[in-house]
Order: structure tokens, then sequence, then C-alpha cells
């Protein structure tokens, strides 16, 4: 995939400041910013090893590493955060926003947990990773990544922790939002499927078309994770440190934005009446 020489500067710019601010002398770091740019995207974009990016750049291993690390969390630090993103939403009329999670794979982490299994373990997915929530557009842009939590937590439990719930909640009346089951518990926030519960009777027409609305309408928003995933090669599986992850996907957000110019306005509105 190429990317804009526009969205590389935008990087480099980035990075220019990081170092003004923290007092860098000029001369001082082994490559420019704009090399150091270049060297961050060709990570995000081809999951590139770092003993590659290192030999390319004519830098050490640890030197790379750094670079790396800096570069994340400078694009991380402007990511949007949850409220802001809702009320742009708001602003903007867009019919609703939709709820959904990914497990990003990691290699293999033995940190204990509170039952056998390794904290990092996702019991579901069968594989080592970390667990982030995603808001997105009716269309499925991405608006807002969270930070990441063990993937052995359901997704429910996730979006406890980062007081998604609660905010969704505060912005309920004027902007609905989707989700799935595993938000069974937040039904009172969330529109989820009508499940049929033991003992009752089986559902009626009205609520099989509501339940087919619904996913119809969510199909187009499951685009979301996998913009991230196909875009960026470094998010389909983490070697770096799992409590990364999280900053890891903030920073592909905000490189996603700038290098299709995407703004609130431009996600096209999916009528939803409930």
């Amino acid at each position: 995939m190429s990317i804009r020489r526009e969205t590389v500067l935008f990087l480099s710019a980035l990075l220019h400041e990081e170092r003004r601010r923290r007092g860098t002398r000029r001369g001082r770091r082994a490559i420019t910013c704009f090399t150091q740019a270049v060297l961050i995207w060709r990570w995000f974009l081809d999951n590139t090893r770092i003993t590659q990016l290192a030999t390319d750049h004519g830098i050490s291993r640890t030197t790379a590493y750094r670079y790396l690390h800096e570069g994340i969390d400078v694009l991380a630090a402007m990511a949007p955060d949850l409220c802001g993103v809702l009320e742009e939403a708001k602003k903007a009329g867009l019919t609703h926003v939709n709820l959904d999670g990914i497990v990003i794979a990691t290699d293999r982490v033995s940190t204990p947990g509170p039952g056998p299994a390794d904290l990092w373990w996702s019991g579901k997915h069968k594989h080592h990773g970390g667990n982030i929530r995603v808001i997105s557009a009716p269309d499925g842009w991405p608006l807002w990544v969270s930070d990441v939590r063990p993937g052995r937590e359901h997704d429910i439990t996730c979006a406890r922790h980062h007081g998604v719930i609660t905010t969704l909640a505060a912005i309920r009346p004027d902007l609905p939002t989707l989700a799935d089951l595993g938000y069974e518990g937040a039904a009172d926030v969330v529109r989820i499927p009508i499940k049929k519960k033991s003992g009752q009777p089986k559902l009626g027409h009205d609520q099989h078309t509501y339940n087919k609305l619904l996913r119809g309408l969510r199909g187009i928003g499951e685009r979301a994770n996998a913009l991230l995933t196909i875009t960026f090669k470094a998010l389909r599986r983490v070697s770096l440190d799992p409590s990364r992850i999280g900053k890891i996907a903030q920073a592909a957000l905000v490189l996603l934005n700038h290098e299709h110019n995407w703004t609130m306005s431009a996600s096209h509105n999916v009528i939803f009446s409930y």
C-alpha cells in the first residue's frame, strides 16, 4: 500500500514538535524527523521487523524501538476522546453509532490471571491478545478506539472499565448506539438484538424484523475493525508489550484519518428509528 507524502510530513512535523518539547538539540539524533516518520509508517503498514528497520536506517535495534515507541506515543496523544467524538457525531447529524470490539493477537505472554489461563489469553478467540473497544459511524468508519484490556475480559467488562457505557448513557436520547449480544448487560443503554429466553414463546414477526434491521446496520459498522487491521498489518499481530496495543490502535486511527482526509461530516447517514 502506498501513502501520501503529505501524511509522512504530517507525522514528521509531530515528531519535530516532540523533539522541541524535549529540548533535543540539533544533530543529536541518529536520523531526521522525516526518516523517523518513514520508519514508523513502515512498521504500521507492513509490520516490518525491527531488525530490518534498524538495518535499513543504520541504527541499532534499541534505537529503532525507541524511535518507534516515541512515534506511537506522539500519535496516540492526538487520538480523539470519547465524549468529544459523541458530541461531534451528534452535531454532524449522524443517525447512530456502532459499538464493537476486537481482540488483537499478540505473542504469548505468561502473565497469571484470576483463573488457570494467562491474563492475555482469549478463550473465545483461542489465542493471546489485547481487547479494545471501537466506536464507529453508520458507514463503518472508526471514530474512537479505547485503550487495551486483557484478552480474557468480556466485551461488556471492557466497555464498563473504560466508562463507555456511562458515556453512551448520557448521550443516548440524541444518539442511539447499536451493539451485539455481547453487551446484553447494558441493554438499557445500547440497542442489541432481541434474544429468545428459555421458557418464553418464539420471537414474533416484528421482533425478527427488528433483529434483521439491527444486524444489517451493524454489519456495515463492522467495517471499522476491518479498515484498521487491513490497512495496518501491525494490528494483525503485535509483538510488542501487549499493554501497548491500545496506544498502537489509537495511533493507527490518527494515521488513517489523516491519510484519507476524513472528517465527521464525511460519514454517510443511515436512517435508524426506534
